[in-house]
């Protein structure tokens, strides 16, 4: 027996904004693997997160939500249980759905910092049959700090290797962007090559007359900016336009350049593992018919007016990249229509013919990839807390943000 259903191979990284991709020439980065995705498909080049925030924004995407109606409204909140999921959906319409990575969808405060060693907590509840749930990249320092050993498979893994305290350590030694550095952890010991190695053995062993869905959640681009050995040789002499508008006097030039050197490491190591899977799709003769997602969950503003991280109205903080390619998707084409990541939710319905949700503020993106139509949204809306902002094809507005008053950007 074969499946007929498209396979969904999702790669979902944290904190990848939307200009470090080869389609910006100044910039010189390495991602052969993306750069087939990428002629082989859709690339969209106005896509915008719904909330710049770890937790909120993959809430968003598990229901097809904006963010008003968000099912954890900023990190101090897990996922609401009582709000159906595009997971569950899939799961109902006959899908294995796989997924490991960083979720994020549990990290609010009633249990601080707590996962399971198996990384097996809530996948169940939130959709998923097959999967591991790990840490992401300060929640699993901070919880084996505070709670004297690991919480989570990552950091277990990290401990039987014995070099959890030495991770814990380096840890603790930063938290400021310009603190970025090279890891005493080795390839193999490194976050997203560990993640991946869990994923493609998940991977190898789904049958094949099922289809399936894998979501492979980065832990990376998200700072600190620690990579390897061999990750930071490989950048070390390469040179990068500096932050738009920094005027930071702490920051030097030498800062500047390791942040974004040690950024773009991290993004070709992703890279690298994106083509381990698809290679391994390959190998199990489906590529034909899966459909291959990129995306991420917000992006980061890298000393741009003098800001780091995320959570903030900048482009730099709520623009995304989306590359879409497989089955009945138009190739070597971008596609500048206006699109929100909870856009995903129903495509990913659509494409498993599964039971929609009701009430969501997804809108499918197939009339799209197919090419029978550019245009999809007015307008979009990326929001935090109590900060609002409306982006359509000529102007921004930005409402909320306190004693800058409201702000208007004709684009």
């Amino acid at each position: 027996m074969t499946q007929s259903k498209p396979n969904i191979l999702f790669f979902f990284p944290d904190q990848w904004r939307w200009d470090w991709m080869s389609y910006n020439k100044e910039l010189p980065l390495r991602t052969p693997n993306l750069d087939v995705l990428m002629q082989n498909g859709t690339t969209f080049s106005r896509c915008y997160t719904s909330s710049p925030l770890c937790a909120p924004a993959r809430a968003c995407l598990a229901s097809g939500h904006a963010y008003d109606k968000c099912p954890a409204p900023s990190n101090k909140y897990d996922y609401d249980l009582s709000v159906p999921t595009y997971y569950q959906r899939l799961r109902d319409s006959g899908y294995r759905v796989a997924g490991v990575g960083k979720f994020d969808l549990h990290k609010g405060l009633a249990h601080p910092l707590d996962w399971y060693l198996d990384g097996s907590r809530l996948l169940d509840e939130w959709g998923f049959t097959d999967g591991i749930d790990n840490e992401g990249k300060f929640d699993g320092s901070r919880s084996y700090r505070m709670q004297g050993g690991p919480k989570g498979p990552y950091m277990h893994f990290l401990q039987q290797q014995g070099v959890a305290d030495i991770y814990v350590a380096e840890h603790a030694a930063t938290g400021k962007h310009r603190d970025a550095y090279v890891t005493a952890l080795s390839d193999e010991q490194y976050c997203d090559n560990w993640l991946s190695e869990n994923g493609l053995k998940i991977l190898k062993d789904l049958p094949k007359d099922q289809p399936w869905h894998m979501q492979v959640n980065f832990t990376g681009p998200h700072n600190p900016m620690d990579v390897t050995q061999r990750m930071h040789d490989a950048w070390k002499d390469v040179k990068f336009p500096p932050p738009h508008k920094n005027t930071q006097e702490n920051y030097t030039e030498e800062d500047h350049q390791r942040n974004r050197q040690h950024y773009a490491a991290m993004i070709e190591n992703i890279d690298r593992q994106i083509g381990r899977f698809v290679q391994a799709v390959r190998e199990r003769g489906e590529l034909d018919n899966t459909l291959i997602v990129f995306c991420s969950d917000h992006g980061e503003m890298l000393g741009d007016h003098n800001r780091w991280g995320k959570s903030t109205w900048y482009d730099a903080s709520i623009r995304i990249p989306l590359v879409i390619c497989g089955p009945g998707v138009r190739a070597g084409v971008t596609c500048d229509a206006l699109v929100a990541l909870h856009d995903l939710t129903d495509t990913f319905i659509t494409t498993g013919a599964a039971i929609p949700l009701q009430g969501t503020d997804s809108k499918d993106l197939w009339p799209l990839l197919k090419g029978q139509t550019n245009q999809h949204r007015d307008s979009v809306l990326s929001a935090l807390g109590g900060w609002r902002c409306v982006v359509t094809q000529s102007r921004k507005s930005v409402t909320g943000v306190g004693q800058d008053g409201d702000i208007l950007f004709d684009l």
